[in-house]
């Protein structure tokens, strides 16, 4: 496994004892990063670095991900992301930060975004990249544009089949997002793609069971939210591509609903943003931060 340099490694114990792989460099006010799919920890190299030079930089493999544990899905908790948030404040603490910055892609945006709502009192400000809340990107997808998430209906099936059918083609299923996502091919040297997919293939049960909460508990646990009119209390800063106009829904009226001291900021970096346009997203990272400071 690729490991990001000046960073040190740990196994730290996240929600129910669950082994947590986290890189840990630099100094100041942390600031957590949380990688999405099919990635691990490793996807912030670029950005950790740049940031470590004003902030503890806090980055784990998520449960079910790289060298971070793979419990098996034993009910639809294991894999909740309250239950993924759940380890990122318990990492946090365990590393001496009550209270820290959060930033999440894909996937880890949206443990990001229910870690937040969960634990207010810990997160100081929340960066999304290039993704919506559960509920609404259920909500968002329609007719034949809903087939760019196809992936999503696929690992929403009942445990086995989906599995199964994964594992087949392991290889080919996760390397045709890194290659479709990728905007013109030269994001991932072939080192860095083969970890992507070797750490994804190594873990099938679990990040599908990842995703099939994303259309069970997830989607459960967001809807009371809105039910009950909750809303995420820190600053909220948002950086993505926009999905909107192929979907037709509009992300600052979304996210919007979510919060009510929102930033905006379109970015044509693509979905990889991070190993792309690496100086952007520090950037970005940056302004969120400063605006929590006030």
């Amino acid at each position: 496994m690729p490991t990001i340099p000046g960073f040190d490694y740990r196994t730290l114990p996240g929600a129910d004892g669950v082994p947590i792989n986290v890189a840990v460099g630099g100094s100041g006010p942390a600031v957590v990063l949380l990688h999405g799919f099919p990635q691990t920890h490793y996807m912030w190299h670029a950005v950790a670095t740049q940031l470590a030079a004003e902030h503890t930089v806090i980055a784990p493999d998520l449960r079910g991900y790289g060298a971070s544990g793979k419990p098996a899905e034993d009910g639809p908790d294991t894999y909740s992301k309250r239950t993924m948030g759940t380890d990122v404040v318990e990492v946090a603490r365990a590393l001496g930060h009550e209270r820290f910055g959060l930033i999440g892609h894909d996937r880890g945006a949206l443990v990001g975004v229910r870690a937040a709502l969960d634990h207010p009192e810990a997160v100081a400000y929340l960066g999304i990249l290039d993704v919506l809340p559960t509920l609404d990107t259920w909500g968002v997808l329609h007719g034949v544009d809903a087939k760019v998430a196809w992936h999503l209906y696929l690992m929403a099936q009942p445990a086995g089949l989906p599995e199964r059918m994964i594992a087949a083609v392991a290889d080919d299923f996760f390397a045709s997002f890194l290659d479709a996502w990728d905007t013109d091919g030269t994001t991932f040297t072939p080192d860095v793609r083969s970890h992507y997919i070797d750490s994804s293939v190594a873990a099938v049960p679990s990040i599908v069971a990842d995703f099939r909460a994303t259309a069970g508990v997830d989607l459960d646990l967001d809807r009371a939210d809105r039910e009950a009119g909750r809303a995420l209390a820190m600053p909220l800063g948002v950086l993505s591509q926009d999905w909107g106009a192929q979907l037709g829904f509009d992300p600052t009226a979304i996210w919007g609903a979510w919060s009510d001291d929102l930033t905006y900021q379109p970015s044509t970096s693509g979905h990889f943003m991070a190993e792309r346009n690496p100086e952007e997203v520090a950037d970005f990272i940056r302004g969120l931060a400063a605006r929590a400071r006030g």
